[in-house]
């Protein structure tokens, strides 16, 4: 995921204040302080034909994140998918997003970042044209899947084309849009995919991203410079540390997909489980002994990077569950359309944008451990509200003071943790300290939606009414739990002193 840096002195560590995970500090390629014809310096301004390529490309990728989410339950009906299929369409895109960005931002800096970023474009827009074709579950999974591969590569390059292209305000004005566009991804997407999907079909959610990926690449052609790269081996990507991470990611997620149909003991489950946890063990075992891992071994020793990706890594994945769980259920049993389903979730992203305002305030005063375990208090008090919810329920009072309560809870937990994670984190170590982080809230963001769907999906089907009563409830009473522990979590691993400067991100979703 991303994030907008809140002041100057972060804007020189670039990407570490970013989604885009290892743009920056690297030992070896090129880092953002490289500069290729066409580098900005302050006085000299450059085009801004460059960032508004490299905009439209994060604006693809992040509304694709949540886009899906209001056109899902027409996607389950128009394609007959269980419920573990249409949790499988949100976390595909989500897990291989998530799993592959440290491996993106490594081929960023080794590679040329032009072609690398139309390499993930071109991608991106097939993909996303096989989706918007798909007849079947398999295949729409799979497309989704590789749309979520394709911006992990697209990512990285494109926060680095703007990072090399420009510099002084120029580049702060670009760093600021850049966050922009994950601020208003959660309104922005939910409302644009009930929109499409109530006007043209939900195909339209992924044709749509053809036209503008085709104009995107055939501009990017002729005007991303390009750069000189040294020469790079095989043995500088570290392909089986990317593999092994996402295999483990894979498997973990289809173990918890496949207990709606097998439950929790069926020699399927326990198979899966057990291979993502050993794929885990050998992650591990691989960035020890490796030449060049994704993940530094020292970086398990930074307390405050590690404890606020943890944190990261459950607040994402309630976000993104509420959102899956919220919106099968106005459309399901309230009967709402995708459009008003859209629009119904535009007070919930206005609620995690007033929740970041009061974080900002609070810690001011108070440590971002405190901030941080108050809000996932808040955020446990409004999945409880939500657990109150029936079939008999309307939105005004059995949907929104819940939903408004977990925005609240969750915009004041992201500033705090953010900012605490990245403090004292030296300019050279400042992207791989991003990617780790971001790579923790987008992995939560993809088990968020497969740990509560499978939690719902214990009370009986998510395409049932019955079902999507009963796991609903199940659902965020599990979130209210987790949101619980993590406030525990945090209160005691959290750094416990104040961290100056405020410099804080954004997410999306």
């Amino acid at each position: 995921m991303h994030v907008k840096p809140t002041s100057e002195p972060r804007v020189a560590a670039a990407s570490g204040a970013t989604r885009t995970g290892p743009v920056v500090a690297r030992h070896h390629g090129h880092t953002a302080a490289d500069t290729h014809p066409g580098a900005g310096e302050d006085g000299q301004r450059q085009p801004w034909l460059v960032l508004a390529l490299a905009l439209a490309a994060q604006i693809l990728v992040v509304l694709d994140i949540s886009v899906v989410n209001t056109a899902l339950p027409a996607i389950g009906r128009d394609l007959k998918l269980d419920g573990s299929a249409m949790q499988w369409v949100v976390t595909a895109y989500l897990m291989m997003s998530g799993g592959g960005l440290l491996f993106g931002g490594r081929i960023a800096d080794l590679l040329s970042r032009k072609w690398v970023f139309l390499s993930g474009l071109t991608v991106f827009t097939i993909a996303s044209i096989v989706s918007g074709l798909a007849d079947g579950a398999g295949e729409l999974i799979a497309a989704r899947a590789g749309q979520g591969l394709a911006a992990a590569l697209m990512t990285p390059a494109a926060l680095s084309i703007i990072m090399t292209t420009y510099s002084g305000a120029q580049r702060r004005l670009g760093l600021t849009l850049w966050g922009a566009v994950g601020s208003l991804g959660v309104a922005a997407g939910v409302l644009l995919g009930g929109a499409l999907t109530t006007w043209g079909g939900w195909q339209t959610i992924f044709f749509i991203n053809a036209p503008v990926g085709a104009v995107a690449l055939v501009a990017g052609l002729k005007v991303i410079p390009a750069a000189t790269t040294p020469a790079v081996t095989l043995r500088q990507f570290d392909v089986a540390g990317a593999t092994t991470v996402i295999g483990s990611l894979a498997a973990l997620v289809y173990g918890l997909g496949a207990t709606e149909q097998h439950g929790w003991l069926s020699a399927r489950v326990l198979a899966a489980l057990t291979t993502s946890a050993v794929l885990a063990v050998a992650f591990k075992v691989r960035e020890n002994r490796a030449a060049n891992p994704l993940v530094p071994p020292h970086t398990w020793k930074v307390t405050s990077l590690v404890s606020g990706t943890t944190v990261m890594l459950g607040v994402s994945g309630i976000l993104v569950g509420t959102v899956f769980l919220a919106s099968i259920f106005v459309q399901t049993l309230m009967g709402f359309s995708p459009i008003r389903a859209g629009v119904a979730f535009v007070p919930f992203a206005l609620a995690i944008t007033a929740g970041t305002v009061v974080a900002r305030h609070a810690m001011a005063h108070g440590t971002p451990r405190a901030v941080a375990s108050t809000g996932l208090v808040v955020l446990a008090g409004g999945a409880l509200l939500l657990t109150q919810a029936s079939a008999g329920s309307s939105f005004a009072t059995g949907i929104l003071p819940g939903l408004a309560t977990i925005g609240l809870g969750v915009g004041m937990v992201f500033a705090p943790v953010s900012v605490s994670a990245m403090a004292g984190i030296p300019p050279q170590h400042a992207g791989m300290a991003s990617g780790f982080l971001m790579t923790g809230h987008e992995v939560g963001a993809a088990l968020g939606v497969a740990v509560l769907s499978a939690v719902a999906s214990t009370a009986g089907s998510l395409t049932s009414a019955t079902g999507v009563v009963d796991g609903f409830d199940r659902g965020f009473l599990a979130a209210a739990v987790i949101a619980l522990v993590l406030a525990v979590f945090a209160y005691l691993r959290m750094p416990a002193t104040r961290v100056e400067g405020g410099a804080g991100m954004h997410m999306h979703h």
